[in-house]
């Protein structure tokens, strides 16, 4: 019997080696919705905070670090959308860039697709209150909040 159970261990070791780890077509997504606001003149504060819906749970988001260029007011952008390339609820955390990261407001928007060091992606689009006309998501800091 432990002949048995031995050979079998080493069958499904040699399994699993054979399939490697999780690939990025394994991983699954998630729907966000993050909430920016910034105040300012001249120089502006911006923050936020957001949920992500991942795996039938809603995890609470902090936002930090958002670009929102020179402001004189008071400014608030609603994003939705979707975050791809998710292992565990953790890989949505840290600083998330893009090449066209901007995100036109005027005339209806459009997407931006932003990426962390994780390989997470985040599918966004939006809509805001207040004066301004674009917003720069470069530098968006995401944290799962404690």
């Amino acid at each position: 019997m432990r002949k048995l159970s031995l050979a079998c261990l080493f069958f499904v070791s040699m399994m699993l080696a054979l399939i490697g780890p999780p690939s990025a077509a394994m991983a699954a997504s998630g729907a966000v919705h993050i909430n920016i606001v910034k105040a300012g003149f001249i120089v502006g504060v911006s923050g936020g905070n957001g949920s992500l819906r991942y795996a039938g749970r809603l995890y609470p988001l902090s936002i930090g670090g958002v670009s929102l260029g020179a402001t004189i007011g008071l400014s608030k952008v609603e994003l939705v959308g979707s975050a791809q390339g998710l292992h565990d609820p953790s890989d949505i955390e840290g600083v998330y860039s893009g090449a066209g990261a901007g995100l036109a407001i005027a005339g209806g928007g459009r997407i931006a697709k932003l990426t962390n060091s994780k390989g997470v992606v985040l599918m966004v689009k939006g809509r805001q209150v207040g004066f301004m006309f674009s917003v720069d998501l470069s530098g968006m800091q995401v944290s799962l909040k404690k």
